[in-house]
């Protein structure tokens, strides 16, 4: 059986500095359900694959959300990885090949709370599959517009950030409150589409290479900058809300970090240009800030203007 721990590790920097600062079983749920968009991620992303190929991954995926059914998913698991495979990253193909162990873990969460994860991950596994068909049979994908790139951060982030608000406001009691748990439904969509848009700037010129264009050729670059930091002042007000709601510190902690984390990659590609990334030094040093400031009960980002 695969260690969700490790696959996490294998998969992500940022989720994997930050989930496991959640507490249980809040850090379980958000583990598997990171897992699980990744693996239809992998689907979409598989660069050596036609368009048919990736589609039908996606619909066997879907499927498999719908009615969870691990012998199935093993059985699904050596038609994912005949030549080429699915991925030649060593970390998503490790997680691919434990899609079964991670929906048996899922299967094993509450009721509720495995029924919120399910729900929003082939939301986006069937959102994925739309966006595929758009592409040609290399796989290319071109968004055509502002709105159309909106739409696209929607399915693969916009949807993580609502998400993450069912399942705090499903964990944490101080969070059902109306005022609470509106003020964070409000936010939510900004939250996911923040992060999305800050890598979607930070990785553009490795897209454009691998045949993807998320930012459309009529819109500025400017203006996708203006809307990404629109989106972390809103993402900011999110954390702020937790905080305010005496909310687990881990939320705070967990939402905090990555909003601090894109708000300094979208500085250094505002300045550098796409490919700029925050060295590991000044991750170390965000998140002893962070955890300094929490310590003194003071505001997770106060760095940061809303």
């Amino acid at each position: 059986m695969g260690d969700p721990d490790r696959l996490l590790a294998q998969t992500s920097r940022t989720f994997a500095l930050s989930i496991p600062r959640l507490p249980q079983p809040t850090r379980d749920a958000v583990t598997l359900a990171y897992l699980l968009f990744r693996i239809a991620d992998t689907f979409e992303d598989a660069a050596d694959w036609p368009r048919a190929r990736r589609l039908a991954a996606l619909d066997d995926f879907a499927a498999l959300l719908r009615d969870p059914d691990p012998a199935r998913a093993d059985a699904l698991v050596p038609s994912w990885f005949e030549a080429p495979a699915v991925s030649a990253h060593e970390g998503y193909a490790a997680l691919v090949r434990e899609t079964s162990d991670v929906l048996r873990r899922t299967l094993a969460l509450d009721a509720d709370t495995r029924a919120v994860v399910l729900a929003h991950a082939l939301r986006t596994t069937e959102g994925m599959a739309r966006m595929v068909a758009r592409s040609d049979d290399r796989g290319s994908l071109r968004l055509a517009d502002f709105e159309d790139l909106r739409a696209y951060c929607y399915l693969v982030a916009g949807i993580v950030g609502e998400l993450l608000t069912d399942l705090f406001v499903l964990a944490a009691p101080t969070l059902r409150t109306a005022e609470a748990s509106e003020a964070l439904r409000a936010r939510a969509v900004a939250f996911g589409e923040a992060l999305q848009l800050v890598n979607i700037l930070k990785d553009s010129a490795d897209d454009a290479r691998d045949g993807r264009t998320y930012l459309p050729p009529a819109v500025p670059r400017d203006a996708v900058l203006a809307l990404a930091r629109r989106d972390l002042d809103d993402a900011a007000a999110y954390v702020r809300t937790l905080q305010e709601h005496h909310a687990p510190r881990g939320f705070v902690e967990f939402t905090a970090l990555p909003v601090i984390l894109a708000r300094a990659t979208l500085d250094a590609v505002d300045a550098h240009g796409p490919g700029a990334k925050v060295s590991r030094e000044v991750v170390l040093a965000e998140v002893a800030a962070l955890d300094l400031r929490l310590d003194a009960h003071a505001d997770a980002l106060d760095a940061l203007t809303d």
